[in-house]
């Protein structure tokens, strides 16, 4: 498809409130008919093709942040099917992602390789570095807020040879389900101690404290954050009924048929730009010869707005 912007999504400015403030009936409704008058059809009228990810055009570039504004993610397909992970920090730089999150599984330059790592060093303990199937979650849900995820870029380089599609939700619509279900569920999971990731250890101690948050939390600029994993282990809910009642809601959500959810296998050269949006993995089997290889980079900025 080409690079032409869709029309933008009618945002509620701050003169008239907040859509994701639970007291502004008025800013939600209006926001609420908009969100789902603008629905991706599919994963394909999200696609962006590029010329040179390296060297967006204005119309490659105009036509991703206007993507990225109204559904919180993009997908792009190029020809760069090369093992080059600066094309990957520097696809974001033009999209205004520059705080690169340099998790300790990333590579130096904060890029990480996403492939399988049975046997090789600490990452093999790690679902993402396995073929197993990854449920819904949102990127470093067990970080601190002041290193909340806010942008992630995934490029493939290689996919597996069956199996590995992703499926994507954008956590705005995961918010609008569940506030159409109940408020109150909404209410619950704004709560800051709503879930809790315990610490993790290794043989030299703590090597991550607990952290406590809300799943849902509106930043500085009205924007809406989401902080989710759908793992029943290593993760604890706050124990009262109305937590238990959303989380329960949550989920069935998730799993409805009728969620608008999107999937999409990543093939060579294709990728993924999300504001971190809910997002799960198929179990894949791999190619021995040509392993699964995705470059994933994880940001403490949000994709910038349109222009």
């Amino acid at each position: 498809m080409n690079a032409q912007p869709a029309p933008t999504l009618a945002r509620t400015s701050a003169a008239v409130g907040n859509p994701f403030d639970l007291d502004d009936d008025r800013a939600w409704r209006d926001w609420r008919e908009a969100k789902l008058a603008d629905l991706p059809r599919s994963a394909e009228s999200l696609t962006v093709t590029l010329r040179d990810p390296l060297a967006l055009t204005s119309a490659e570039r105009a036509a991703l942040l206007d993507r990225c504004a109204r559904h919180n993610m993009v997908l792009y397909r190029s020809g760069a099917t090369g093992e080059d992970k600066a094309l990957t920090r520097e696809l974001g730089r033009q999209l205004g992602l520059l705080r690169l999150d340099a998790n300790w599984l990333a590579d130096e330059d904060g890029i990480s390789p996403i492939t399988v790592r049975e046997g090789a060093g600490p990452a093999a303990a790690f679902i993402p570095y396995t073929n197993r199937a990854i449920r819904w979650h949102t990127d470093g849900y067990y970080h601190p807020p002041q290193r909340a995820i806010r942008g992630m870029i995934l490029h493939c380089v290689r996919p597996a040879a069956s199996g590995g599609s992703n499926h994507l939700l954008d956590h705005e619509l995961a918010y609008l389900m569940l506030r159409d279900a109940d408020p109150a569920h909404v209410r619950a999971l704004m709560a800051e101690d709503a879930m809790t990731i315990p610490a993790r250890t290794d043989e030299a101690g703590e090597a991550r404290p607990a952290q406590s948050g809300p799943v849902f939390s509106v930043d500085s600029h009205g924007q809406l954050h989401m902080r989710y994993t759908a793992r029943t282990r290593s993760i604890e809910w706050k124990g009262d009924a109305a937590t238990r009642a959303a989380v329960a809601c949550l989920e069935a959500l998730l799993a409805s048929p009728s969620a608008p959810v999107l999937c999409v296998r990543l093939e060579p050269g294709m990728g993924l730009v999300a504001n971190n949006v809910l997002h799960d993995r198929d179990a894949f089997i791999d190619d021995p010869q040509r392993p699964r290889l995705l470059y994933r980079a994880r940001y403490l900025d949000r994709v910038a707005g349109p222009d």
